[in-house]
């Protein structure tokens, strides 16, 4: 399905009366602990207060969940970002205290981006307390999340993408074995080709590798955040991207944008300091390309199980293999310049909206999973 038509009153009736308490999870223990204040100051902000009563949690980098109440009054001060101190100073809580249901029903929004918080670690620990939650579920975080294991999934569907090889940690010593695995695997890629980790996301950890001699330092930069890593094949392309919302089963895409970077590829400046990058929204697309974008978008989300939202990326080679699959992101960025919500509000739901239908996809999923474990 494609498209919106506008998202029920989902948080008055689930409540039955006043608002509902929605926990936005923020920070983390990832590297992209920054990226998750950035996106949870602009989801505060736009939240609905007739409709939720907000409770902020922040994640400090050794786990620990902290009540950041100074959040909502640091928004009413202007703040352009969450300070890294709301997810430290506050009282240290318990996880299954925030998540205890005995005073009604909330729902948990988790802005957390890469390990420990997208590749369903967290989704986990909500499946465990038994609360609604926006985004995929275990399953859909983590094949999403691991590169290696979605490009293998990829293949597994048929979905066209570009040659790549995932690699271990141990494959890549520093060593004469691993110099000629090296050499062997420049002889089977080629140059230009990107190096990054298998588990982290905004562009952190990627190089792109133009020759022989930059393979070794780009290799020892992705292996600084992960053990296992995935290098790709270097294409001429265009960048496409579809936002995607919905159910497994019943997923709507966006119209698709177009991401013309500013430098050599789209990095983590373009992603979150509103960098050089053009985006395009639409993307200059007939509309036979555009149709079998959205649809590829909406194959792919069904394919790695991702439920609530997504953002599939593609490579478009127009004069060679067509649309490749890129990756899917089962939490995209989310602050009003990302790609994710431009998308939407190009297709006619606003940043507000938005928050509000995705709280109620957490609530439909949650009932219907009660539902089914009842019979």
């Amino acid at each position: 399905m494609i498209g919106w038509t506008g998202a029920p009153d989902y948080g008055r009736s689930m409540t039955g009366s006043g608002r509902l308490r929605l926990v936005v999870l923020f920070g983390g223990q990832s590297a992209e602990h920054d990226v998750s204040r950035v996106t949870a100051r602009h989801v505060l902000a736009a939240a609905d207060p007739s409709r939720y009563d907000l409770l902020p949690i922040g994640i400090d980098r050794d786990g620990r969940w902290v009540r950041a109440d100074g959040a909502l009054a640091a928004l009413a001060r202007g703040t352009e970002f969450l300070p890294e101190s709301l997810a430290v100073e506050g009282p240290i809580v318990n996880p299954f205290d925030v998540l205890d249901q005995t005073d009604g029903p909330i729902v948990v929004m988790p802005l957390l981006h890469g390990p420990m918080g997208e590749d369903g670690t967290v989704q986990g620990l909500l499946e465990v307390a038994g609360v609604a939650y926006v985004g995929s579920g275990v399953l859909g975080s983590s094949m999403s999340m691991d590169k290696v294991a979605a490009k293998h999934l990829a293949t597994a569907h048929g979905f066209a993408q570009t040659a790549w090889r995932g690699l271990h940690r141990s494959e890549v010593s520093d060593s004469p074995a691993g110099d000629e695995f090296l050499d062997a695997l420049a002889g089977e890629l080629g140059f230009p080709m990107f190096v990054k980790p298998a588990n982290m996301g905004s562009s952190i950890g990627v190089s792109k590798v133009d020759d022989r001699g930059a393979l070794r330092p780009a290799i020892d930069a992705a292996l600084q955040h992960d053990d296992w890593i995935v290098v790709e094949e270097g294409v001429v392309a265009r960048e496409i991207e579809v936002a995607v919302l919905g159910h497994t089963t019943s997923p709507r895409a966006s119209v698709p944008g177009e991401i013309v970077a500013g430098g050599e590829f789209y990095d983590y400046n373009d992603k979150y300091t509103d960098g050089v990058a053009q985006l395009l929204i639409p993307a200059p697309l007939d509309v036979d390309l555009t149709e079998k974008v959205r649809d590829f978008a909406c194959r792919v989300f069904r394919a790695y199980r991702a439920e609530g939202f997504a953002r599939v990326d593609f490579l478009f080679e127009e004069h060679g293999r067509g649309l490749l699959l890129n990756e899917i992101n089962t939490i995209p960025g989310f602050t009003p310049i990302s790609m994710y919500p431009k998308m939407w509000h190009a297709s006619g739901l606003p940043y507000r909206a938005l928050i509000d239908e995705l709280v109620g996809l957490a609530i439909e999923r949650h009932d219907l999973a009660a539902r089914s474990r009842s019979h």
